[in-house]
């Protein structure tokens, strides 16, 4: 069961209110430069992204929204665009108003926006701006920009206090404040409360998790949910895997992001797909057929079945695009390639098809299982191919395709 939280329209998207959790992300290229941050929202979209964030931080950054919205719209792509807004959101918004039409979301990090302050114009005009253009916005604090007003005063208190907590429980305390301070302060200048989303961002795992509830008790605001500055490679996967992993069994969270660091020229939507794979192990939402294979051991010592599955993983996402189109439900398929005769029967007859391979000094034969019935038995160096085309049979079969308009103009089915 999904926690309750209020439900946000983000361009279309629905957020939280009992909805599935949606995936978001986040491009990394210079969004004044129009045509390469365009390809890679494009990118982030076809990868399944739902929501893509650009920061907007310059005057040409705002400039170049439009184009970039125009641009996606004439390539068919329709993922809603959120603008990131530092330090100077009000004065961006306010002089170039198209920007602020074409964004779907604003994200305020209140420890930028001067909230807190005798006068904090750069806050209170962001929000007026979104309530007139009825936009949604996150308040989206971080441990890394933590307003320190704020924080000074409640480290303070704690000092006077006869058995004052560790500085770091005071900051979780004082980042939680922040985000339910800032999501009242909007409401009070006319933002209804079903078009905020709140996010509390750190980089420990343990102190997400801690923050998180506490935010998920005080309110029923939809929450974001990310690892801000997770890392690189395994590091960043796991980290995000672990704390995210928590909070989505408890029902907390509304969306999702996995701030990954790529590589240098790495894959920017390595980030959606790691996202995805969470909510799909943790069997909230299904994104795409899943491949089960053994590691390996010294029963199976040729690399054979090892190719074949990363064969067919790479075949199952070239078809996804067209599947996902076509033969709704596919995503919920599930394929076994496994190694040896130890498990490979017995996990090959759950899946909805699976191949048992030989493993070392095994007889060379590969039984086949549809569906939890031995159905064929293949033999010799095709038996990959035969298998692929195994699964294009039961997809055409087992997922009913889409009504389509073919060239003729007359209705298929």
């Amino acid at each position: 069961m999904r926690r309750h939280s209020l439900g946000v329209n983000v361009g279309g998207v629905m957020v939280g209110g009992g909805h599935a959790v949606v995936v978001q992300s986040m491009t990394n290229t210079d969004t004044a430069d129009a045509v390469r941050t365009a390809e890679q929202v494009a990118q982030l979209a076809a990868a399944g992204s739902e929501l893509v964030r650009v920061t907007v931080n310059t005057e040409a950054a705002a400039q170049a929204v439009p184009v970039i919205a125009e641009r996606l719209a004439k390539a068919g792509c329709t993922v809603p665009i959120v603008g990131d807004f530092h330090y100077n959101g009000h004065l961006l918004l306010t002089k170039y108003p198209e920007c602020a039409r074409t964004l779907a979301k604003y994200r305020i990090n209140p420890g930028n926006a001067d909230i807190g302050r005798k006068d904090y114009g750069n806050f209170q005009t962001m929000i007026e701006t979104a309530i007139t253009h009825n936009k949604p916005v996150r308040i989206g604090v971080n441990w890394g920009s933590l307003d320190q007003a704020l924080l000074t005063r409640m480290m303070d208190a704690n000092a006077l206090q006869k058995d004052p907590l560790p500085a770091k429980a005071v900051m979780i305390e004082a980042i939680v404040a922040s985000a339910i301070d800032s999501a009242r302060a909007a409401e009070k200048h006319g933002l209804p409360a079903n078009r905020i989303i709140l996010s509390a961002k750190l980089s420990g795992v343990q102190d997400l998790i801690v923050v998180y509830r506490k935010l998920a008790a005080a309110c029923s605001y939809a929450l974001h949910l990310g690892l801000t500055e997770a890392g690189m490679g395994t590091k960043g996967i796991v980290a995000s895997t672990a704390a995210m992993a928590v909070l989505l069994q408890e029902g907390i969270g509304d969306t999702i992001r996995v701030s990954l660091t790529p590589a240098p020229g790495g894959d920017r939507a390595e980030e959606v797909r790691v996202a995805q794979q969470i909510l799909q192990s943790l069997e909230l939402r299904a994104f795409t057929p899943q491949v089960t294979a053994c590691p390996g051991c010294g029963r199976t010592t040729s690399t054979f079945f090892q190719a074949m599955a990363e064969e067919i993983e790479g075949h199952i996402r070239r078809r996804m695009p067209e599947w996902k189109r076509d033969r709704p439900g596919v995503e919920a398929m599930t394929v076994a390639v496994m190694g040896c005769v130890v498990n490979g029967p017995g996990e090959s007859r759950q899946a909805n098809l699976g191949i048992s391979l030989p493993g070392t000094f095994e007889a060379p034969k590969a039984p086949v299982y549809v569906d939890g019935k031995l159905v064929k038995t293949l033999h010799g160096e095709g038996l990959a191919q035969e298998f692929i085309a195994m699964i294009e049979e039961y997809v055409v079969s087992h997922y009913r395709a889409e009504d389509v308009v073919c060239a003729t103009g007359v209705r298929q089915p």
